[in-house]
């Protein structure tokens, strides 16, 4: 059976049942330092290799052996060290191409490839879409495969949760969620941290009786308990459960005491509540 949150997502075939095949895109996801999470993709058409982000190399090259691959590129996020620090290790043992936006390459040297919003990208026959998250750190980008509909968000969306805004404003973190919205609600989200515990509580205190958080709760404490990472979410249940994308909603906004509040205060307002939790 697949080792997953989602148990309905479908297994790669192959002898690792923790690997997840979405269309042609086989996704293993690898946990790194002491929350990170790393993501190998394959595209099986032609077996071409990524990962997303480089935490730390040992456990990606280690997830790379055990299934006999090569690494031919490395996708960024963004700049933080807990998501760059294995870059040098895993380029230097793989020859891997780095990737990552072209607005940050002062802070992400050594791109091969330097991409901007809206550019599609290829990793094999699998395409992916560039979407701009800056807000967390400016020019955070995301990578969105339409065909196999999975959303990698680095730290701009996380299961019931996003990143602290370091670098932007809560009305430009508001605008970068909010093209994430828009996905299809069957896209799945797979994020750079398992911080959804903590997330789970703060978003316990906003909107209590929240059933569609109340549901995910009890998938989402299973999960943790057994040892299992609460990714992938999909965008659908973000959207349902998620505080930082509901600060449009009726009931969070009176939650709040907000009613008919800009989305992008009512944002500010949860943000800066989960700041101080």
């Amino acid at each position: 059976m697949c080792i997953a949150a989602d148990s309905r997502l479908p297994c790669a075939p192959d002898q690792h049942p923790e690997d997840i095949l979405l269309s042609a895109l086989e996704i293993v996801t690898v946990p790194c330092l002491s929350d990170n999470y790393a993501y190998l993709l394959r595209d099986a058409g032609t077996g071409a290799v990524a990962v997303i982000d480089a935490p730390e190399a040992a456990p990606i090259i280690a997830a790379l052996a055990a299934r006999g691959w090569g690494l031919d590129w490395i996708w960024l996020t963004h700049h933080h060290g807990d998501h760059v620090g294995g870059l040098a290790a895993l380029v230097e043992r793989f020859g891997a191409k780095v990737l990552g936006a072209a607005a940050d390459a002062d802070r992400l040297p050594g791109l091969d490839q330097a991409v901007r919003e809206g550019e599609t990208i290829a990793l094999g026959a699998s395409k992916a879409v560039v979407i701009d998250v800056s807000g967390h750190t400016l020019h955070h980008i995301a990578f969105h495969f339409p065909r196999a509909k999975a959303l990698f968000s680095g730290d701009a969306l996380f299961v019931l949760g996003c990143g602290r805004v370091f670098e932007g404003t809560h009305a430009m973190m508001w605008a970068s969620l909010s093209k994430l919205a828009r996905l299809d609600p069957a896209t799945t989200v797979w994020c750079g941290h398992e911080y959804t515990l903590a997330n789970l509580k703060f978003a316990r205190t906003i909107e209590p009786d929240n059933k569609a958080l109340a549901e995910q709760g009890a998938v989402i404490e299973a999960a943790r308990a057994a040892g299992r990472p609460t990714v992938p979410s999909t965008i659908g249940r973000e959207l349902a459960a998620n505080p930082f994308l509901r600060a449009k909603e009726a009931p969070l906004q009176a939650a709040l005491g907000l009613e008919g509040a800009d989305p992008a205060a009512v944002f500010g307002e949860v943000r800066r509540r989960k700041d101080a939790f």
